[in-house]
C-alpha cells in the first residue's frame, strides 16, 4: 500500500517534466525494437503478442534505491504494428531494497477493456490490478495461448542489467504522455 502510495505522490511533476523531453519518435522506435528483440528470443511472448489487443512496451526502466526507491521510464501502445499512444511508468517504494538496475517489460492487453483502462482515472496503478499476470521464462514455457484468459493482462519482464533484488510491477502507475516527435 505504501508503494502505490509513494508512485501516486511521484507519478504527477516526473509525468509533465518527462513528456516535455521525451521524442515519441524515438519512444516508437525503441519499443519496436525491444519487441522484435523479445519475439525474436520467447516464441510463447510472440504467439501472446499475436492475440493480444494491444502491447504496451516499455524499454528501458531504470530502478534504483536504498531504502527509498525509485522507478522510471517511458513506452508506447502497439496495435497492430503501429504506434498509437505513448506512455510513462513511473513508481517508488521504501523497504529493505538497494541497488541500481535497468530492465524492459512488455504488458500483452488481452482484450479492448483492458486497452481502455489504460486512460481511465487518470493512469492505471498497476499494483492494484488484480488481472496482471507475470510471466517469467519458467512459467512462459508452461503456458500456451490457448489457455490465455482473455481477460487479463500478462507482464513479460525483459533486458535486466544491474544488480538489485527483485522484479515486479506492484506500486507503479502507468500515465498517458504527449511527448514531442
Amino acid at each position: 500500500m505504501s508503494a502505490l502510495g509513494l508512485s501516486n505522490c511521484a507519478h504527477e511533476p516526473v509525468t509533465q517534466a518527462n513528456a516535455s523531453h521525451a521524442s515519441g519518435s524515438q519512444i516508437s522506435r525503441d519499443s519496436h525494437a525491444a519487441l522484435n528483440s523479445l519475439y525474436a528470443k520467447d516464441a510463447h511472448a510472440r504467439r501472446l503478442g499475436n492475440k493480444a489487443a494491444g502491447v504496451l512496451v516499455f524499454p528501458d526502466i531504470v530502478k534504483g534505491g536504498f531504502i527509498f526507491g525509485a522507478e522510471g521510464g517511458n513506452g508506447a501502445l502497439l496495435q497492430g504494428g503501429k504506434t498509437t499512444r505513448y506512455y510513462q511508468t513511473a513508481g517508488a517504494s521504501f523497504g529493505l531494497q538497494a541497488g541500481v538496475q535497468k530492465f524492459g517489460y512488455a504488458l500483452f492487453l488481452m482484450n479492448k477493456a483492458e486497452v481502455a483502462k489504460l486512460d481511465q482515472a487518470g493512469g492505471w496503478d498497476v499494483g492494484s490490478s488484480p488481472s496482471v499476470v507475470v510471466l517469467d521464462y519458467g512459467k512462459a514455457t508452461e503456458y500456451s495461448t490457448a489457455t490465455a484468459d482473455n481477460k487479463k493482462t500478462y507482464a513479460y519482464f525483459f533486458n535486466q542489467k544491474g544488480l538489485m533484488a527483485g522484479l515486479g510491477l506492484k506500486g507503479s502507475k502507468i500515465t498517458r504522455i504527449h511527448p514531442g516527435q
